[in-house]
């Protein structure tokens, strides 16, 4: 999106191609820093143009608006995600200790990327519009999903695992308590008095996540209803 009084810039080639991908990975950072800052509403392209050696009209050039750059923040968010949970090796594990390094990844990844945790906050709040208006993310697909449902397939087959536990679901347990931990952190421990992610008590957590986990996957039989 240009001036109609301004030619656009030129194409990158080269070096200058180089230059430009610094250029949005820059806008990107700042923009992410921004958006999980002041909100989607709150944050304002001149300020993270004001933070990067660039210009909203070179903003508007890579990415197309305010709109177009929140979305393009949020599929660097979750691409750096999958990236992490596509390297995740457990092949060489059995399922019990495949699904509990799994659980851990996602709680360190969560831990590790607070930004992350309140941009998903935000797009909720917004209808999960920007990720439904995404090609890209359609893409990138959920390596951890996939691996979950082959160590549920394994864990099943060999007797570990009970046999109605769907993958989506176990998904979700385990990513809404990594979650709740980092979003919810100001007001669960105004409440309560006590600090989810205090150092102290992250090895506690990260086992408990794994230990609840595994407990709900070995019961016997489907709970009582």
């Amino acid at each position: 999106m240009t001036s109609v009084d301004e030619p656009a810039p030129p194409e990158p080639s080269g070096g200058r191609a180089r230059d430009a991908a610094r250029t949005q990975a820059e806008i990107l950072d700042v923009a992410t820093q921004e958006f999980a800052r002041a909100g989607y509403d709150g944050a304002r392209v001149d300020e993270i143009a004001a933070r990067t050696r660039t210009t909203k009209r070179m903003i508007y050039y890579y990415f197309g608006g305010k709109e177009q750059l929140f979305t393009a923040v949020l599929e660097r968010a979750y691409g750096v995600l999958r990236e992490a949970e596509r390297q995740l090796d457990v092949t060489h594990l059995d399922p019990v200790a495949a699904i509990r390094r799994l659980a851990e990844l996602i709680f360190d990844h969560h831990e590790r990327h607070p930004d992350f945790v309140r941009l998903v906050s935000m797009e909720n709040i917004h209808g999960a519009q920007h990720l439904a208006a995404s090609r890209k993310l359609g893409r990138l697909g959920s390596p951890a999903l996939d691996m979950i449902r082959r160590v549920l397939a394994a864990g099943q087959e060999s007797g570990l695992f009970r046999g109605d536990v769907d993958a989506v679901d176990l998904h979700a347990v385990i990513s809404s308590f990594c979650f709740f931990r980092v979003a919810n952190r100001h007001t669960f421990g105004t409440l309560f008095g006590r600090d989810l992610v205090h150092p102290a008590q992250r090895e506690h957590y990260r086992t408990m996540i794994g230990d609840m986990v595994i407990a709900y996957l070995t019961a016997d039989g489907a709970p009582a209803r």
